[in-house]
């Protein structure tokens, strides 16, 4: 029979998120379900939550950034053993059969993945996210938390954390790079962390100075101000790899002219707006204009593995579940430094 758990959902578009309670399904014989003991806040649940990337169906509990134990495993299941310490991260589900999921890259999954939260999964229902007592899961989907990083500071790394190492990895970030990152928030303050544990020169372009001090702690070798115009004259040509991690519209092409040749902008913030290019950006110096995902599942463990090898977790502030509304209104004022994590213990 399904469990009852307690949660925190959002009702409307409009209205604040409000105590309620969802089913988690049985667990199948490849299922595993995990007792939550933070989830993160993130950008995309409040885009989500009302409203701003499509219609939804409400009540919608989000949250996709779940760190826990195991309670309870399928008869089939042989990958994890109740207690592990274990993590869930965008997506819950894919296809498994395309060509996408055969190589190992469930995100690009061309059935499409299944989100964690807000998404129809391959037994019907519809799927509910981490701001909850309780998640249950495919094994496939499920990764291991090693022993070095605490559960509070993992959780923004099953979003934040892959979402930038991904493309870090990809593009070949590592000694004698020189990788930039467009935003100082988040996935922002994550990208520094973990570009500068790969031996890249790091360097922070943010709005303003403000930050500064941080991005230095965090690893950043230089910091400059966007709004600067000086910025984009005197690091014309620099860098091999940009990270732009905001979800709002930037002059698209003023950071591509800070590329040098064959180095590439890669957008891992989904701004609401399209972002206007002007071909001769991209020509003139073979530049490239990319997006990425977040990353497989193989990748998400790589990642947790490599944050544990180098003591990496996210900067955060934990908050009890009744905080979560303003919460909420603290990250769309940039006011936190830098994820919010649930204790999920204070929903009972």
């Amino acid at each position: 029979m399904p469990t009852t758990v307690k949660a925190y959902a959002a009702t409307a578009h409009d209205q604040p998120l409000t105590p309620a309670t969802i089913e988690r399904r049985d667990v199948g014989p490849h299922d595993v379900r995990i007792d939550i003991k933070f989830a993160g806040i993130c950008h995309s649940d409040i885009h989500t939550a009302r409203g701003e990337w499509g219609e939804i169906a409400y009540p919608l509990v989000v949250g996709h950034e779940i760190a826990g134990t195991v309670a309870e495993i399928g008869s089939a299941v042989t990958k994890y053993a109740v207690g592990d310490r274990v993590g869930v991260g965008c997506m819950v589900n894919s296809c498994g059969e395309c060509k996408q999921c055969v190589a190992g890259r469930e995100q690009y999954c061309l059935v499409g993945n299944v989100g964690t939260y807000a998404a129809v999964d391959r037994d019907g229902t519809t799927t509910q996210g981490g701001y909850s007592q309780q998640v249950v899961v495919t094994e496939n989907f499920v990764v291991r938390i090693p022993e070095g990083i605490a559960l509070d500071a993992a959780a923004p790394l099953l979003c934040a954390g892959i979402t930038t190492y991904s493309p870090l990895r990809h593009w070949g970030a590592g000694p004698g790079k020189k990788v930039a990152v467009v935003g100082m928030g988040g996935l922002g303050h994550m990208a520094v962390k973990l570009a500068h544990a790969m031996g890249a020169e790091v360097t922070v372009l943010s709005q303003s100075l403000k930050k500064q001090e941080d991005g230095i702690r965090l690893g950043a070798d230089h910091y400059y101000a966007t709004s600067d115009p000086d910025t984009f004259t005197a690091l014309s040509g620099t860098f091999d790899l940009i990270i732009n991690t905001v979800s709002a519209v930037i002059d698209l092409d003023a950071h591509l002219s800070l590329l040098d040749v064959d180095g590439a902008l890669v957008n891992v913030g989904a701004p609401a707006e399209p972002l206007p290019v002007q071909i001769f950006s991209l020509i003139g110096s073979r530049r490239t204009f990319a997006g990425s995902a977040i990353g497989s599942i193989g990748e998400t463990q790589e990642m947790l593995d490599f944050c544990a090898e180098h003591n990496l977790g996210a900067e955060i502030e934990v908050i009890a579940a009744d905080k979560i509304n303003d919460a909420w209104e603290r990250v769309l004022a940039s006011d936190v430094r830098y994820r919010f994590v649930i204790d999920t213990a204070t929903l009972a």
